[in-house]
């Protein structure tokens, strides 16, 4: 890789509807056990902060995940209030692992942290010039 170029205020100033950051971010994931797509969007920082606090207490760990792609998980509507009765759910969130495999609410999640950022976009400008 060439040089890098360097972020400044002048840039950010001139182009600032490039760099704002854009909250109604959506994607589109296919599952092929399902051979269909669901839709998500980009979490709230609040989101992503409430879920990382449930990976740090040892009651809720294994339930972060599924927080989040309940959370995230605009199409299908996994709040449905009808869809949560005809699968039987005791909690609204129960419904993720009736309809995801666990791997696949991983995946889910780690996409939506992946939409804020959470990712492998940012590197040391040293590691891309060796």
């Amino acid at each position: 890789m060439g040089e890098v170029k360097k972020l400044t205020v002048t840039d950010l100033i001139k182009e600032k509807e490039k760099y704002k950051i854009k909250e109604d971010v959506k994607e589109e994931l296919y599952l092929s056990r399902l051979d269909a797509s669901i839709t998500i969007q980009k979490p709230e920082r609040s989101l992503c902060m409430e879920s990382f606090e449930m990976v740090n207490d040892s009651n809720q760990a294994g339930k972060a995940d599924a927080f989040m792609v309940y959370n995230i998980v605009v199409e299908p509507n996994l709040k449905d209030p009808q869809l949560q009765k005809e699968f039987g759910c005791v909690e609204p969130i129960d419904i993720v692992e009736k309809v995801f495999e666990m791997g696949e609410i991983s995946q889910i999640a780690k996409a939506g942290l992946e939409l804020a950022g959470y990712s492998d976009g940012v590197s040391k400008v040293k590691d891309i010039k060796n």
